[in-house]
């Protein structure tokens, strides 16, 4: 059993963990949801099943990691404990840059995002609506790692999830370096296949200026590295929550690199 001396934490969006029924945590939100949008609050003897986030302890704890002490940074304990998951998923239904965090969405199969503007069997993003509205739409769902969020921030930019507008953020897997036609099972029905990289419009820079140029550098040999995340489409639908899992099947051999798309 947990100690019962509280904890206050901190919300830290990149760093989530999934209990099972039966499992006590550090950490609840104010909703019994355990919705990841709402800040933690206190921490002690708390029962919860829905994904929660963690930061720092401001008191010590006694817990299955042993004995915190004040100060100690639990986050990474958790991450390092989660594997391949998602941190965060986000929708808009209007064509607006950054889309809103929820706590769960819903994957069609063959259209997209449920609720999302960019859902459909054709192209839904503006510029290419206006050059072919009938092509295939192979950005039904926009997938960015969290690491790049992180590297952001070591450069002194200040991005969520969702502020780029992606619909499934997430944590472990090297999204940039999958071959094309990856397949993509995460939770416990929904598939995505990976069909491209994305490319960011001017728009990013209206977000915050210089983000354009931290997320498309160019290597020691002049090429343009495209980090703004990974395109793909619904190939089986269901539920993606936080937390969830995902994991990663390879197409066959001979792989073929990401493109943008």
């Amino acid at each position: 059993m947990l100690a019962a001396v509280p904890a206050l934490v901190m919300m830290l969006p990149s760093s989530t963990y999934k209990t099972s029924s039966s499992t006590w945590t550090l950490g609840y939100s104010s909703r019994p949801s355990g919705d990841p949008a709402t800040p933690l609050s206190h921490a002690g003897r708390v029962r919860m099943s829905r994904p929660v986030v963690l930061a720092k302890c401001t008191s010590a704890v006694g817990s299955g990691l042993g004995q915190l002490r004040v100060g100690t940074d639990i986050s990474g304990m958790w991450k390092e404990r989660m594997g391949n998951h998602v941190v965060s998923v986000s929708q808009s239904a209007e064509h607006s840059f950054s889309k809103k965090p929820l706590r769960s969405c819903v994957l069609v199969e063959g259209l997209g995002v449920q609720g999302d503007a960019h859902a459909g069997e054709t192209v839904q993003h503006l510029s290419r609506v206006q050059a072919d509205p009938t092509q295939p739409n192979l950005r039904q769902v926009h997938l960015i790692h969290a690491e790049l969020f992180d590297e952001l921030g070591a450069e002194g930019f200040s991005v969520r999830p969702g502020d780029l507008g992606e619909n499934i953020t997430t944590r472990g897997v090297d999204l940039l370096s999958l071959p094309e036609g990856t397949v993509l099972h995460i939770g416990e029905t929904a598939v995505v296949q990976v069909t491209g990289l994305r490319t960011p419009c001017f728009q990013i820079d209206r977000f915050q200026s210089g983000l354009l140029k931290a997320v498309l550098p160019r290597d020691s040999e002049g090429n343009v590295v495209r980090k703004a995340g990974v395109m793909g489409i619904v190939c089986a639908g269901g539920e993606v929550s936080v937390g969830d899992g995902i994991r990663v099947e390879f197409p066959a051999e001979p792989h073929r690199a990401l493109e943008r798309v």
